[in-house]
């Protein structure tokens, strides 16, 4: 039986019973609710009346979001280029319905995640399209179920222009994924949660744990904002689809910068 986690809608490995506590919501980046771990199936989503929601995010990128929601309720972001299709933060839930859309829209080349919150039954979906899950070797030690896992060190090169990255910060692995002819050719980042866009429109935030408020350094805020400098996009979107339309450099180099100065103390004199 595969378990998924009701927090944090993560998938388990293959086992009779349900774990005692979701080890990836027992860590100080997620949370435990009061009573305890939780757990469902994907059968009893289904029973319950879950169903996938797909919207056309902008050409050639769609969003995939249950509902109910699941979990942290990320959006799954499926990217096609003229060599094959990519799934990015896979939701916790599959149907027959949404994999025969994927399939619809040409070759899979892989699924793939920011980071472990973002797993959901990210090999239920592998499993489903045939292809491998893309881990980065880093969050090796969160992925629940291998048979069909990849590990890629500092970058995974998946289709020409189509490109996962490691940034780390939120997790070790973290990783974006660079799309390079997306945005008329201006590119785009999905950028899971590593680089998270503001109510305020106008800046993004970089945590270590967003529920619980856990910052990063100025430091490892520098380093990030210093490698996906380096890439090539003007819009970003996170793992929710909240998105930085334009602009998307230059606003994480500001967001950088202010983040840095605020931890360093240089408005301390404002408090």
């Amino acid at each position: 039986m595969i378990w998924i986690c009701e927090t944090c809608a993560v998938e388990t490995a293959d086992q009779e019973r349900a774990p005692d506590i979701c080890a990836i919501c027992d860590d100080e980046r997620q949370w435990v609710p009061e009573g305890g771990s939780r757990w469902t199936t994907v059968e009893q989503q289904r029973a319950d009346g879950t169903r996938i929601v797909i919207d056309e995010v902008e050409p050639e990128l769609w969003g995939l979001r249950a509902e109910p929601a699941i979990g942290i309720g990320q959006q799954t972001m499926v990217v096609r280029t003229p060599d094959g299709t990519l799934l990015f933060d896979c939701i916790g839930y599959i149907d027959d319905e949404t994999v025969d859309f994927v399939r619809g829209l040409g070759p899979t080349l892989a699924v793939a995640a920011s980071h472990p919150h973002m797993y959901g039954v990210q090999t239920d979906w592998a499993a489903a399209l045939g292809v491998p899950v893309l881990v980065a070797e880093r969050d090796r030690e969160w992925v629940r179920r291998d048979e069909r896992v990849e590990f890629y060190d500092e970058r995974r090169a998946v289709a020409p222009g189509l490109t996962l990255h490691r940034v780390g910060g939120h997790f070790r692995g973290q990783a974006v994924l660079e799309w390079v002819n997306g945005n008329d050719g201006k590119g785009v980042l999905l950028a899971g949660d590593a680089i998270f866009p503001n109510p305020d429109r106008r800046t993004v935030s970089f945590m270590r744990s967003y529920p619980n408020r856990l910052p990063l350094s100025g430091t490892v805020v520098q380093r990030l904002a210093a490698q996906v400098e380096e890439l090539h996009f003007d819009r970003l979107y996170n793992n929710f689809g909240a998105v930085v339309p334009a602009a998307a450099k230059e606003t994480i180099r500001y967001s950088a910068d202010r983040h840095t100065a605020w931890v360093r103390g240089d408005f301390d004199h404002l408090t």
